[in-house]
């Protein structure tokens, strides 16, 4: 017989040996406190140990809580950043580190300032990494701070720590990182206001992207501060109120959404792989549904190509006047990674077209 111990011990283990460290912290705290996490039925081949019983469960208490120590060691080791991925930058830029202190917590975020900068204030990107991924990692495998240069634009990269995911994901499957004013999207808006006033960026052009759980977070960034971003790209990411918790967040990303969530007012630009085995494509059409049905009378034309050796359908949604207010990338093939991107960060695909630039495209049409 299975008790709620050995069914989070086997489940938490699976997690662990598939590099999905957040979730199997968050199923072993949620073990631990409430003796009866809500888990998917797990089969008895593959619990370890004792079946059932008090004293099974006491061990198993002592096995969760060493996993969780061994997450929280790998969580601290990979908040180093690695030195190699940070290029040599062209005369006159600059890519520093910050903090940002608020009522909801701190956070580090490294800024790129191009050496490119025309007169008046300079439009804003914040990028939010994906899980197990740091700033420098990201801005490396989306090649956004040479962009940046090109179009003159800042560009943001605000850090997960581990200690507030062991996976460094950004939690956007908890209430309390879903609402304006509260949790993790009150940081970020505190970043895009420090850097507002320390820079000079334009507040009327500021924008945020994000891969998988970033991207996920990009999207309640936009829902809940329209008034900030004027425009949203989504890079394998899912929809605003895909998930409550983390056993809904786990169907979202491994079936689709299964609500569609509220209507979001911003601008978003979309990409997903139709070959993705880690967040469901699914996922991607929901976010671009989500904007398309907060606007009425679009018109959408579909049309497909090729770009760096991949074919894409691209549909836009444009409005009577012809302004296109979503873009939705479908990238045939293509898995759990940033297209067109540099292969020396992770998480990224070198085939397909070039996202980032594309985003970069997308967000300056919008605002100012």
């Amino acid at each position: 017989m299975q008790t709620p111990f050995t069914g989070a011990m086997a489940e938490a283990t699976a997690m662990t040996r598939a590099g999905r460290l957040a979730e199997a912290t968050a199923l072993i705290q949620s073990a631990l406190r409430a003796g009866a996490p809500e888990t998917p039925p797990v089969p008895e081949s593959r619990i370890p140990g004792p079946k059932a019983g008090p004293k099974a469960d006491r061990s198993l208490r002592t096995g969760l809580r060493a996993t969780l120590r061994r997450l929280a060691e790998r969580a601290r080791a990979i908040d180093v950043e690695d030195p190699a991925l940070d290029p040599a930058l062209p005369p006159g830029a600059q890519f520093d580190t910050f903090s940002y202190v608020g009522p909801d917590g701190a956070r580090d975020y490294r800024l790129y300032v191009p050496a490119n900068r025309p007169e008046g204030p300079l439009p804003l990107v914040v990028m939010l990494h994906g899980c197990t991924q740091t700033p420098t990692d990201f801005a490396r495998g989306t090649r956004m701070n040479p962009l940046a240069e090109e179009f003159g634009v800042l560009i943001a990269y605000p850090a997960q720590p581990g200690s507030a995911n062991p996976n460094r994901c950004w939690n956007w499957f908890r209430p309390g990182d879903q609402r304006r004013d509260t949790g993790e999207p009150a940081l970020i808006a505190g970043i895009v206001g420090k850097v507002i006033a320390d820079h000079g960026a334009d507040p009327a052009r500021v924008y945020v992207a994000g891969l998988s759980a970033g991207g996920a977070a990009a999207a309640v960034l936009g829902a809940e501060y329209p008034d900030i971003f004027a425009a949203v790209g989504v890079h394998s990411g899912l929809p605003v109120g895909a998930a409550r918790d983390l056993p809904s967040a786990l169907g979202a990303m491994r079936s689709g959404p299964a609500v569609s969530g509220s209507p979001q007012p911003t601008p978003a630009i979309v990409f997903h792989g139709d070959a993705d085995t880690v967040v469901h494509p699914r996922n991607g059409a929901a976010v671009a549904l989500q904007t398309t049905s907060s606007q009425a009378g679009l018109t959408a034309t579909a049309r497909h190509d090729t770009a760096g050796g991949r074919g894409f359908t691209r549909t836009e949604h444009a409005d009577g006047t012809g302004r296109i207010l979503v873009e939705h990338w479908t990238l045939h093939g293509a898995g759990h990674a940033w297209s067109g991107g540099d292969a020396a960060g992770s998480h990224t695909d070198a085939a397909g077209p070039d996202a980032s630039r594309e985003m970069l495209r997308f967000f300056l049409t919008h605002g100012g």
